[in-house]
């Protein structure tokens, strides 16, 4: 039987070192977006709140006053989503 001998390798370029550059990230959002995302979150969460309850289905507190803080906890959120990251 003949020997089969296994494929030679080549020599392959010795590894870089790493560069000692930072690297910058440019997030979407910034500290204060997630302020407003948290404040938003809170305000939604309240209108649903003053929602719930099981006395008097009709009062104006469900009817008139927690859609209304519903719908500025999303208009607050949708400031955050679209409020500009300031400047450094």
């Amino acid at each position: 039987m003949a020997q089969v001998k296994p494929p030679v390798r080549k020599a392959t370029a010795a590894p870089q070192p790493k560069s000692t550059e930072k690297i910058t990230v440019n997030l979407v959002f910034d500290k204060s977006n997630y302020r407003w995302f948290i404040i938003a979150i809170a305000v939604v969460a309240f209108g649903f709140i003053l929602m719930a309850g099981t006395t008097d289905i009709y009062s104006n507190t469900k009817i008139v006053l927690a859609p209304i803080v519903v719908l500025a906890g999303f208009a607050i959120g949708f400031y955050a989503i679209l409020k500009k990251p300031e400047a450094k």
